[in-house]
């Protein structure tokens, strides 16, 4: 690959990720103060992203892919969200923002595979090229939460501003990006992008097992993406922002001793390990604070990369090792749409409803009781994985599958 072509694309992934990292992860803390939102209007908030991540495939599948240069469609799309985005900053009304960030989301979301898909058609040898480029994306994430932090407006509308002023620069530099022709000669149908080749794996009682503690664990996942900023920030941890950056160092560092671990302990022990980390990071965000037991709240961010990379990361692992060639695509498709779209959907309501449960009267909120139950939710799907789930086939994949997971 040509050192520009390189240059370019690192830039890209940057500026993806340095977008979404604006505001997604400080959207509830800015419903809550800026526009009085309710507990149910902030998970409303973050289930539009799930939604619009259950139509992206299509988009990109059955129309992007056949009909347009990827680069064209990545800047148009990136322009329009800018457009979404300034309405955003406009708006007070918290019943109208899931609306606008419904429309931003349907905007955002097709882009993450786009920008995959653009870099990756650069590439001859992606297993070894893609994760040095990929990366970038995770730096940026850090970066721009660092930024927020250290100016303290994680709860003020310049989340939703820097933002707009990162997407439009990334829909400007997008038309410069190396051509990304349309794949005229590909037919994606809609039960591929359904992933319904892959109802197959079914028959097999441990993957059963392991696709629906999948679903069930990423209600707990959209608890911690909705509810972890203003939790932190109400139980006294100052620069809440920068501190959570460390969750995204985490997940970098744990992702290179995937292959390690995966050698030493085997799916079935990885993915309990991951299980385990979800609970004991909700108990240590309900039972810390930002005195004494701050310790507990640094423990449970960084806990971040043991339970996103063993769950997650190696739950793709085990479905290539389980789909083979045939259909690694179609059960990969379908993974996502159910964890991302149907799981995160679920938890993103799920999160608001229980905030409301617990906030008092005087508009406090019970951080421990709202905590408690995504920790239930996860020692529930512990238990359930550990009884019926058995790994069987105990094959070590190849270091290009190892290394192709998101890091």
């Amino acid at each position: 690959m040509l050192t520009t072509t390189r240059v370019k694309l690192s830039v890209m992934m940057f500026l993806q990720f340095f977008v979404w990292g604006a505001w997604y992860g400080q959207m509830s803390k800015y419903l809550l103060t800026q526009l009085n939102a309710t507990g149910d209007q902030v998970g409303n908030a973050y289930a539009a992203f799930s939604l619009a991540m259950l139509i992206a495939p299509f988009f990109v599948g059955m129309i992007a892919d056949r009909y347009f240069a990827a680069q064209k469609v990545l800047g148009v799309l990136n322009l329009l969200g800018a457009v979404v985005l300034y309405f955003i900053t406009q708006n007070t009304d918290p019943d109208n923002f899931f609306y606008l960030i419904l429309a931003y989301c349907l905007t955002f979301a097709p882009t993450l595979a786009l920008t995959s898909s653009i870099a990756m058609q650069q590439m001859t040898t992606p297993e070894k090229e893609f994760p040095g480029i990929r990366v970038l994306g995770t730096v940026a994430w850090i970066v721009v939460t660092n930024i927020v932090g250290y100016y303290g407006f994680g709860d003020k509308v310049t989340i939703f501003q820097l933002s707009m002023y990162s997407a439009l620069g990334l829909g400007v530099f997008a038309f410069f990006l190396p051509d990304t022709p349309p794949k005229a000669t590909t037919s994606t149908s809609f039960a591929q992008i359904m992933g319904l080749d892959a109802f197959k794996l079914f028959k097999d009682r441990s993957f059963a097992i392991f696709f629906m503690s999948s679903v069930l664990i990423c209600i707990p996942l959209s608890f911690y993406y909705a509810m972890a900023n203003p939790s932190l920030t109400d139980g006294g941890m100052q620069n809440v922002e920068n501190k959570m950056s460390l969750g995204q160092a985490s997940e970098v560092i744990f992702m290179l001793l995937i292959p390690l671990a995966y050698t030493r302990l085997g799916v079935k022990k990885m993915l309990i390990v991951g299980l385990i980390a979800w609970i004991v990071r909700f108990i240590c965000f309900g039972y810390g604070d930002g005195g004494s037991g701050e310790w507990m709240l640094y423990l449970a961010i960084i806990l971040h990369g043991v339970c996103y990379d063993f769950f997650f990361v190696t739950g793709q692992i085990y479905t290539d090792n389980k789909a083979g060639e045939r259909i690694k695509s179609s059960a990969q498709g379908l993974i996502s749409l159910a964890t991302y779209g149907i799981g995160m959907g679920i938890g993103s309501k799920l999160s608001g409803v229980v905030l409301d449960m617990y906030t008092r009267p005087d508009g406090t909120k019970d951080w421990l009781s709202v905590w408690l139950v995504p920790a239930g939710i996860a020692a529930v799907v512990l238990i359930v994985f550990v009884l019926l789930f058995t790994d069987k086939k105990k094959s070590v994949p190849s270091e290009g599958e190892l290394v192709t997971g998101p890091l």
